[in-house]
């Protein structure tokens, strides 16, 4: 039993944020995995809860043009070797690619595969249906408030050039 002296560790706003992102991927795996358009093996491996939200990360973070695995690590707040963990499981499921880097013969970039840019338009819908089931849960009001102090709150804290 939780004494109202020790409540504050359940409702700090940290713990909150934690459950409510938790929350929202969970969701979004579920509607990826349930997306006509996600290849047939990549969603029986979100079905099955394979996929976690840790790969998400890479779905969040790797840029289009590709994206070296140090930085794609550093925008996920990952160590290097946990991300190369999560892009070689992505790379055998013909998610991403390692190509080399045309500004630096030694590096490599992380890209996606056509797959992966089919994964990449579902989770694109997924987040755009989860964020509807938000605001319609919240309302719009409070989605909004939330959003923007989000935002505020977050200060530019990993967004891309």
């Amino acid at each position: 039993m939780t004494t109202a002296e020790e409540g504050w560790r359940l409702t700090h706003l940290g713990r909150l944020l934690g459950h409510a992102m938790r929350r929202f991927d969970e969701r979004v795996l579920h509607l990826m995995a349930h997306n006509i358009d996600v290849p047939l093996a990549l969603s029986n491996l979100a079905a099955r809860a394979q996929i976690s939200a840790a790969h998400i990360h890479i779905t969040r973070h790797l840029d289009l043009r590709g994206t070296r695995l140090t930085e794609l690590a550093d925008k996920a707040g990952m160590s290097k070797q946990a991300m190369g963990d999560l892009v070689d499981q992505c790379e055998a499921w013909d998610l991403v690619r390692r190509e080399p880097d045309p500004r630096d013969a030694r590096a490599r970039l992380v890209q996606f595969t056509p797959t992966g840019l089919l994964w990449l338009q579902a989770f694109k819908d997924a987040v755009a249906q989860a964020e509807k089931e938000f605001r319609s849960e919240v309302g719009q009001d409070i989605a909004t408030v939330v959003k923007i102090g989000l935002e505020a709150y977050a200060g530019g804290y990993g967004a891309s050039p």
